[in-house]
């Protein structure tokens, strides 16, 4: 995938120029003055498509620097006109921190402060009373409560009780209703643990924690929690375990955790059936290859193939289908896009069938074409495996044709005929790089 960077010309020697990164301090790289037709004029930073690859970068097209815009010659020029700055909406306002502490002080006007340590002798402690005691009137509704007296200090003796039927903090709430019900997404593949368990089960006392931390991460995660135990234990003053010891123990374990885990993803798969994805379905029968099968592995691994295989082969036929109505309509993107993305990587386009495509794309691509549709068929083009045997019959008079000519010259040869210009190399194979691996055996 091409980026593209402003770069700077540090000499010319001939037909090869070095460059540098626009503001850098040592030359990049070198690149060919034919990329530019006026020629490359030293100090001068143009705009260039570079590709990273692993021994440097590639100049792959470069264009002239950007150059100040006229100033709104259309008076197409968007004015922003500020607006008048105003207060908030809304206004916050927090209240005192506390639990109403000047009614607890005072309170209200006219009202002496309560005398809490006085209590009527007839009545009982709230301590003493019992959770279901009923001898007290229960409590009349707010409004019928009788105004307060502030005469004297003495109160009444006949407070109405809580309501026996108000739930307890312990009790159960009814249900709230309302609430809309949640609706569960797409099940999930099943995964099963039941030749994990019985691996467990067949182990020692001493085994068992071991074979446990190598299901969840293998011998790093053992390596891990051994030292996170004897980081405790020193901490604690209490004696270290070996490290070695419990190394030697988990190499033992780890060929017999690995099956387990892989056989506990084959029965999930298969269980699945065809409602697991495809590249799932692949990892599982790949993974395979790391483990030692045994007999009931092998069972396992086989119907998986054949799972795998079948499928495969329904996509390959659907592919080829769609490949055959493509060209007989000669719909030349559809089928360069089926020819770049085959259902999987070991399927090849048919050598018929390649002939077929590479003629309908060489006849399509002429001067009279429209731009957009030429530069499409090309960018198409370049991402299939037939792209050297394309041979367009023109180029559209246009300069970003002609700039895009050039850029795939190296992958399409017929380009650099067209043009006038010594065909360059074919341009390296993309370099996938390689994902790290999620677990690791040791």
């Amino acid at each position: 995938m091409s980026r593209r960077i402003e770069i700077e010309i540090t000499s010319i020697n001939g037909d090869v120029a070095t460059w540098r990164a626009a503001g850098a301090k040592l030359p990049k790289g070198v690149l060919s003055t034919s990329l530019v037709p006026g020629g490359l004029i030293v100090g001068t930073i143009y705009r260039a498509d570079v590709e990273q690859f692993m021994e440097g970068m590639e100049i792959l097209a470069v264009l002239p620097a950007k150059t100040a815009s006229p100033l709104d010659p259309r008076h197409e020029r968007v004015e922003l006109i500020p607006t008048a700055k105003q207060g908030p909406d809304v206004v916050v306002t927090y209240a005192p921190k506390g639990r109403g502490g000047s009614r607890r002080e005072g309170g209200r006007e006219g009202e002496g402060r309560r005398d809490t340590t006085k209590r009527p002798a007839g009545r009982p402690q709230s301590k003493e009373r019992a959770p279901g005691d009923s001898s007290r009137p229960e409590r009349g509704p707010r409004t019928e409560r009788p105004a307060r007296s502030t005469e004297g200090p003495a109160r009444s003796t006949e407070r109405p009780a809580r309501s026996s039927e108000r739930p307890s903090r312990g009790s159960e709430r009814p249900a709230r209703g309302g609430r809309p019900e949640r609706h569960a997404g797409p099940a999930a593949p099943p995964m099963t643990t039941t030749y994990r368990n019985a691996l467990l089960a067949t182990l020692s006392p001493e085994q068992l924690p071991v074979a446990e931390q190598l299901l969840r991460g293998g011998m790093p995660a053992v390596r891990t929690a051994v030292a996170e135990q004897n980081k405790n234990a020193t901490s604690q003053g209490r004696p270290t375990i070996d490290p070695g010891t419990i190394e030697r123990i988990a190499e033992d374990l780890l060929a017999k955790t690995n099956l387990a885990l892989w056989k506990d993803k084959a029965a999930g798969a298969i269980g699945a059936g065809r409602e697991l994805r495809l590249r799932d379905l692949r990892a599982v029968v790949t993974a395979a290859k790391t483990v030692s099968l045994d007999e009931e592995a092998r069972t396992q691994h086989k119907e998986l193939q054949s799972s795998l295989s079948a499928r495969l082969e329904i996509l390959r036929t659907q592919w080829n289908e769609k490949l055959e109505s493509a060209v007989a309509s000669k719909n030349v993107p559809e089928a360069l896009r089926l020819v770049a993305r085959p259902p999987d990587m070991s399927t090849r386009v048919s050598a018929e069938m390649a002939v077929k495509v590479v003629e309908i794309t060489s006849e399509v691509l002429t001067a009279d074409l429209d731009v957009a549709k030429w530069q499409e068929i090309v960018n198409l083009t370049v991402d299939t495996s037939i792209r050297r045997n394309v041979k367009p019959h023109g180029i559209p008079n246009d300069d970003a044709c002609k700039t895009l000519a050039v850029k795939n010259a190296g992958a399409i040869p017929e380009f650099a005929k067209l043009l006038g210009m010594k065909v360059p190399p074919p341009p390296p194979p993309t370099r996938t790089p390689r994902r790290t691996p999620t677990r690791r055996a040791s």
